[in-house]
């Protein structure tokens, strides 16, 4: 029994690297467990049932079951988004510039009002930020329309990368508080790297969910969507 469970394991794991979905992974895996548990009923070794190449075996046995695959795409989904968010952080920063001197302007607060510091950090890095989400996500949205449940993978990366944002902010403030904010290269690539390192970890969080079948009935519904269903 331990033999056909670390196999169904490495089936599955085969299976899920494949881009099957999760009730087809089920089904493949139940069909499979009756196969090897015959086999080691009729005296046979379940080892040499599979082969030497287990995951091949598996990726045959899905191809064989007619079952479609789901495509995640990593690569695409980080290269675009990584390059709307840097559009928008060109555009964020423009936009804070242009409009930071009008604002001051048209406001003009009067001294004896204190402004929380809080409140003006909220500001001042919350605006490019918000560009910089946006942009990722219309640029995910807009150039990877072949994509199944790419309009899923955008509405949650549209929740989860202002999350990360909101996380990363402080840390990063506090490795620049650490340096005594030093403007040296590899302190400002450290800390540019950490924020695209939480916008990719972010990106690719949000495709893993978009294309769990159990939150993604809804899908069905649009042009995009990806029904697995095993024939």
């Amino acid at each position: 029994m331990d033999t056909i469970d670390s196999l169904l394991g490495e089936a599955d794991q085969a299976w899920r690297a494949y881009g099957v979905g999760s009730a087809d992974r089920a089904a493949l895996g139940a069909d499979l467990r009756l196969d090897l548990r015959a086999a080691a009923a009729d005296g046979g070794d379940p080892v040499q049932m599979l082969g030497d190449d287990v995951a091949g075996f598996a990726r045959r046995l899905a191809d064989e079951a007619g079952v479609r695959r789901v495509r995640r795409d990593y690569g695409r989904l980080l290269s675009t988004a990584l390059i709307g968010a840097v559009l928008g952080a060109v555009l964020g920063y423009g936009l804070l510039i242009a409009v930071y001197p009008i604002f001051v302007r048209i406001v003009d607060i009067p001294r004896s009002i204190h402004v929380p510091i809080h409140l003006a950090v909220a500001v001042y890095y919350g605006v490019p930020a918000a560009v910089v989400a946006a942009g990722a996500v219309i640029a995910v949205r807009t150039r990877l329309p072949d994509l199944p449940r790419i309009r899923r993978t955008a509405r949650i990366m549209s929740v989860l990368i202002p999350a990360a944002g909101i996380l990363v902010t402080p840390i990063t403030m506090a490795f620049a508080w650490s340096t005594d904010y030093s403007t040296a290269p590899e302190v400002v690539a450290t800390e540019f790297a950490m924020v695209l390192a939480t916008l990719a970890g972010a990106t690719v969080l949000a495709r893993r969910l978009s294309l769990r079948e159990g939150r993604a009935a809804s899908d069905t519904s649009h042009p995009d969507a990806t029904v697995i269903r095993p024939v």
